[in-house]
């Protein structure tokens, strides 16, 4: 299924939830009342209920204040929304006061430190994650093995190299 496919589902299904007819007539004029700029035509209405089209986003934030629909599940769909919650519950899940706290740190270092910081981490993790971690894009390669096993330094005025 296409994305126009899914979004023009989307819609019809928006229409019916709110008890309206699907028909692109009504579309276009409950839509032309409810948006201050030049008119859609019966076409485009029919385009977005047809899969021809989607609307852009100023529209689509129209359209969903009128149907009631939040704007990002009538444009990309549920499963999109909740896939992005189960991530951001995933990150505040595994994240913890003294992570939070380095990655304020390395957000204050300008940024060639935090491409060499970035560099290192992604050196650590080739090395000692489970299967060896694959790195994002524009994340060094070929490091694996490079670093020896070393002990870290310690910053001084901290215990253990970091703030207790």
């Amino acid at each position: 299924m296409t994305e126009k496919s899914e979004f023009s589902e989307r819609l019809r299904a928006a229409l019916k939830a709110a008890g309206l007819p699907v028909r692109p007539s009504l579309l276009e004029r409950e839509f032309n009342t409810r948006w201050p700029g030049a008119p859609i035509s019966t076409q485009a209405a029919w385009s977005w209920l047809n899969a021809r089209a989607i609307p852009s986003q100023d529209k689509l934030q129209v359209l969903a204040e009128w149907l009631h629909v939040e704007p990002e599940v009538l444009r990309f769909g549920e499963r999109v929304r909740q896939a992005v919650r189960d991530h951001r519950q995933r990150w505040d899940d595994a994240v913890g006061y003294a992570e939070r706290e380095t990655f304020d740190a390395f957000l204050r270092l300008p940024a060639p430190q935090r491409k060499l910081i970035r560099e290192v981490i992604f050196a650590f993790a080739e090395v000692y994650a489970p299967g060896g971690a694959q790195p994002t894009a524009g994340a060094p390669s070929g490091t694996a093995g490079a670093l020896p096993d070393l002990p870290l330094p310690l910053v001084p005025g901290r215990a253990g190299g970091r703030k207790r």
